[in-house]
């Protein structure tokens, strides 16, 4: 008889959480406690597999002066150690869960440390981990106190009866890769290392093991309850209620309750005899109710982002002053909510939220993305054995972050299909939290969550849900149950490059179904890591550039924010969209609602609590984009959901006849706040007072061309007379002459995702040549009338499409020349044109650029809701926008008449009859488009480029989500359009 004897796997492979871990409790952050923190310096050591070295390091005595010296907090493959790792879905290891490969990268690290001399005596002591990827094996003075994996949870042993007033040996082994890393496929940088802070925590006796903090808020009386539960009991006190309670026990109190838009928060203690710490309590409730998620009674809209921890130079160390820029820009932006994708952050990051005030889906540590390509073949949610490391990594996050007023979800992970794990950990913190909800995406049935998630559900789909028409579920039980729940696109509108468009559709959406509750852009920044190139410039480098045997390239830089924190295009766009105050025109007295002197504006709160007592409200009346009035506009203190409308004053004085004026209305804080100054701008709109006269931008005309030799002058034009290219405008050379372009480089939503099902124009427009279209000059004619006209094909090659192009160009005797181009479309067209309008090349010394138009940033048709008119100017070097990967970026809207000029003053107007977009760069598209990173693109010392666009294609978000909308597409039709040149001297 013969018998199977198994091998007991080692712990980094074992579907266990680990051992040796005392039971998770809150984070607190303000302790009468001795602590000690073992941040710093470590020495450390790297081997190749898990077992390449013997636990000798750990004992005491061991010298390691050989070893290297790496920070904690930090990764070691951000010092010198290896390389980091992207991938979005796939593993970067063979799928065999639970082993991981033998190449298994292992950091030991060391550190010795004294107590400090006023280190108190007795009681016990806990040596606390915030987090360290991917699972950690610790000892103290050699002796081994357990193991852990969950690496963005926090890991606690006990240590008292071990430290010794000096020469404490603390040794940690980290491995890169263990059977927890099947549950963090989280779409990110992989980056092992003790990421975290590392504290030693003296525990007296009688101190806090547990406490539980429940603050509900009663909208019909304004009254809190208040009770807090803790191990062992102790005693409350909150000075500016009045409470002095014993634990356990309720009080019920008037008070001003939490809420992201007024996070209003009550100093406390929580006392025993051993310990006392200080709290910061928020009353609110958080419920579904009538199909809706309420908080405080009221149904909420998330403005949200979701936001990975990420650093252009630490990665996921993250420190406090970085975590509060993120939020004030957040909140400077209009954001009000934050999913913490895809696992806890850094605790203080939540205490923060409490501070400043924004509504948060706290994540947990928990992704199977990978098992999806495999059709979720062995997937650990849906595997018993892998139930204790869920419910572990479920329960470290519920105790660690339950006390924080600003989490109103838990979510259980993300992408991780569906299976009975998940259903235990909802089951778990259902029993643990009743006053929150639960949110998971990845089960389109609900059966688990109080709320339907979806991601990128595209604009119809959103309406369908929100009339809760949506196609029904198999399960008619089930179907009936979601069809009741609020809705939120978890993930939405892709940040990936120059975009997201969509935005403000889908934002109307969310105000136009009560069901539809917002959503979370993904995401927050671009994680580049900072390089420097050879020259010294600066820039940031993505998936594949550090040598990956598997990548998903720049899929990592989708982030409103750069990598540096620098507010992308996208950004501004949100924070148009999403501003709590709507400002419109309104008729008054018999006006036509086109603001005027009899002109109105509405404004309605689009908060969800706070009234609009805290903002102060400005005109301004401007001409042609120069200000010649402004002043206050009273508005009385509407509370949520309200509007008024308003007479605006009489215009001032001074406009020119037949200008161009706007009324610009702003709504800006009254006073400073912990985020941001008095005077910041919330919302804001323009009204049109008058547009320009007739006949402001008539062609000019009356100069006749004449031949002379090789060349045909006309006015202040000199052409060639073989092709009528424009070679010359009043002595300023032309240095590429104006023609038809319809190439833009391809951003990263045109190109798309290999599954998305749709159109991707980006791939469609190469594969037809877009990108080499060919110029032929069919006739140069003089006209009668005065006119040189050019007739042309302009075509890719290997195909019969293409479009016939006129030209027409006149001259008057003011010294200007203006150009009316036709365009007709040839052969059936299978897509959108990327764009549509002229492009040429003008002297390098004109590298100043004025505009009156849309401004001051870029805006393409889906994404233009943030370009206000004015008139703007910047060096054509700040006309770009930095994307990681470089593509098509830089247009402004709209724009009326441009002017590029050199120091001297000397250069070229530009009007545009329609109004166009303007671009100017000192590279070529086909430079753009060929470069990978930003010290690809080298500027000319020759030209500066220009694009005069009639038409540009829609941004869209199919980097990851929905296309560019039909009203958006740039469609191949026939076009007229024309520009005025004038030199300038």
């Amino acid at each position: 008889m013969s018998s199977t004897q198994h091998t007991p796997l080692p712990y980094y492979e074992d579907r266990s959480p680990g051992a040796g871990t005392l039971p998770p409790r809150p984070w607190t952050p303000s302790s009468d406690a001795a602590r000690l923190s073992l941040n710093g310096t470590w020495s450390f050591r790297l081997s190749p597999t898990a077992t390449a070295e013997d636990d000798a390091f750990a004992r005491p005595g061991y010298d390691a002066r050989g070893w290297d010296e790496i920070p904690v907090p930090g990764h070691w493959v951000l010092h010198g150690h290896g390389a980091p790792i992207y991938t979005n879905v796939r593993y970067p290891f063979p799928v065999d869960p639970p082993h991981v490969p033998a190449e298994n990268p292992t950091g030991d690290h060391l550190r010795v440390f004294d107590l400090p001399g006023d280190w108190p005596d007795g009681g016990d002591a806990v040596l606390r981990f915030e987090g360290v990827e991917s699972c950690a094996r610790v000892w103290l003075n050699g002796e081994e106190l357990g193991t852990f994996k969950g690496s963005r949870l926090p890991h606690e042993f006990p240590v008292g009866g071990l430290l010794e007033p000096s020469g404490n040996v603390l040794a940690v082994r980290v491995h890169q890769w263990s059977s927890g890393s099947y549950l963090e496929d989280q779409d990110q940088w992989w980056l092992p290392g003790i990421f975290r802070e590392v504290t030693l925590e003296h525990r007296p006796e009688g101190s806090l093991a547990d406490y539980f903090v429940h603050a509900s808020y009663d909208h019909t009386t304004g009254e809190g309850t208040l009770r807090i539960d803790s191990d062992p009991g102790g005693r409350i006190t909150v000075p500016e209620l009045g409470l002095d309670l014993a634990t356990g026990e309720s009080a019920t109190v008037p008070v001003e309750p939490w809420t992201a838009e007024t996070p209003r928060l009550y100093e406390a203690w929580l006392t025993t005899v051993g310990e006392s710490v200080s709290l910061r309590v928020g009353f609110r409730t958080v419920v579904v109710e009538d199909g809706l998620l309420k908080v405080n009674g009221r149904r909420v809209l998330f403005r949200g982002v979701n936001r990975h921890e990420f650093h252009p130079e630490n990665g996921r160390a993250v420190d406090l002053a970085t975590m509060r820029r993120d939020l004030v820009l957040m909140k400077r932006h209009n954001i009000n909510a934050v999913r913490t994708s895809h696992y806890p952050p850094h605790p203080a990051f939540l205490g923060l939220c409490d501070e400043l005030g924004l509504w948060v889906i706290d994540e947990c540590d928990l992704e199977t993305h990978g098992f999806g390509v495999l059709d979720w073949r062995n997937n650990p949610v849906d595997d018993d054995r892998w139930t204790p490391a869920l419910l572990d990594r479920a329960e470290r996050m519920v105790e660690r972050d339950k006390n924080h007023p600003a989490v109103v979800m838990w979510s259980l992970g993300n992408e991780c299909g569906t299976g009975r794990g998940l259903s235990a950990m909802a089951d778990w913190i259902r029993e643990r939290d009743p006053s929150r909800v639960i949110h998971y995406e990845g089960d389109h049935s609900c059966a688990d969550t109080d709320v339907y998630s979806r991601m990128y559900a595209p604009h119809e789909e959103v309406d369908l849900i929100g009339r809760r028409t949506e196609p029904p579920w198999s399960d008619p039980e089930l179907d009936a149950k979601r069809r009741a729940l609020p809705f939120i696109q978890c993930e939405y509108a892709h940040a990936m490059g120059n975009g997201p468009g969509g935005l403000s559709e889908y934002q109307r959406l969310f105000e136009a179904h009560e069901r539809c509750q917002g959503g979370f852009v993904w995401e927050w920044i671009d994680h580049g890591f900072t390089r420097r190139a050879p020259d010294g410039r600066f820039y940031h480098v993505y998936g594949g550039d550090f040598g990956e045997e598997l990548h998903d390239g720049n899929f990592v830089c989708d982030g409103l924010v750069f990598p540096d924190r620098t507010p992308s295009p996208g950004l501004i766009e949100y924070k148009k969209v999403i501003e709590p105050v709507r400002i419109e025109g309104a008729e008054a007295d018999g006006a036509d609602g086109a603001g005027g002197a009899d002109g109105a504006v509405r404004i309605t709160n689009g908060h969800d609590f706070a009234d609009l007592s805290h903002l102060a409200f400005t005109w301004t009346y401007e001409a042609e984009g120069e200000a010649i009035g402004s002043g206050e506009l009273a508005v009385p203190p509407l509370p949520p959901g309200e509007s008024v409308e308003l007479k605006l004053p009489a215009p001032p004085p001074g406009a020119e006849a037949g200008a161009e004026t706007w009324w610009t209305v702003e709504a800006r804080l009254a006073a400073a706040t912990a985020w941001a100054e008095a005077g910041h701008t919330v919302a804001w709109a323009q009204l049109p007072a008058a547009a320009p006269g007739a006949g402001a931008r008539a062609l000019a005309s009356g100069e006749a061309p004449r031949r002379e030799g090789d060349r045909i002058v006309l006015g202040p034009g000199v052409f060639d007379a073989a092709t009528g290219a424009l070679t010359s405008l009043g002595g300023l050379p032309v240095t590429e002459p104006p023609r038809l372009d319809i190439w833009r480089a391809p951003t990263d939503n045109d190109n798309g995702a290999s599954w998305q099902p749709d159109e991707r124009w980006g791939v469609i427009w190469r594969r037809l040549g877009l990108h080499r279209v060919r110029h032929r000059t069919d006739a140069v004619e003089t006209t009668p009338d005065g006119a040189l006209t050019v007739r042309t094909r302009v075509a890719p090659a290997a195909v019969d499409i293409g479009l016939e192009t006129v030209y027409r160009w006149t001259a008057d005797a003011a010294g200007r020349l203006s150009l009316a181009v036709s365009v007709t479309p040839l052969g059936e067209w299978p897509c959108p044109l990327p764009r549509l309008g002229l492009r040429l090349g003008v002297p390098a010394a004109l590298g100043d650029a004025e505009w009156f138009g849309g401004g001051p940033g870029e805006a393409y048709p889906d994404t233009r809701t943030a370009a206000r008119v004015g008139r703007w100017a910047l060096p054509v070097d700040e006309l770009q926008t930095p994307y990681v990967r470089p593509q098509e970026n830089g247009a402004r809207i709209d724009v009326r008449w441009a002017r590029l000029t050199a120091p001297d003053g000397s250069g070229v107007r530009i009007e545009g009859d329609p109004a166009f977009w303007f671009t100017a760069r000192r590279w070529t598209t086909e430079q753009l488009d060929a470069a990978e990173h930003t010290p690809d693109l080298d500027p000319s010392n020759d030209t500066v480029w220009l694009n005069l666009d009639h038409g540009q294609h829609g941004i869209g978000s199919q980097s990851c989500g929905p296309g560019v909308l039909a009203e958006h597409r740039l469609n191949a039709t026939s076009a007229e359009f024309s520009f005025t040149f004038s030199r300038l001297t």
